[in-house]
């Protein structure tokens, strides 16, 4: 995933920084406790897409 495209990205819904996590290739918003699927190199950054993080690894 490109660097400069880390920067710019945020949480869809509390626009807070992501990490990437390139071994499950999401990005994660650790305050939603959400993942978003990246595929193909794309972000997909919608809530619906996102999958929901256990409280104990958030």
């Amino acid at each position: 995933m490109d660097a400069r495209l880390l920067d710019i990205l945020v949480c869809p819904i509390c626009k807070a920084n992501l990490e990437y996590r390139k071994a499950e290739s999401e990005l994660v918003c650790k305050p939603c406790r959400l993942a978003f699927p990246v595929r193909d190199g794309i972000p997909i950054m919608l809530q619906d897409e996102a999958r929901q993080l256990p409280a104990e690894q958030g």
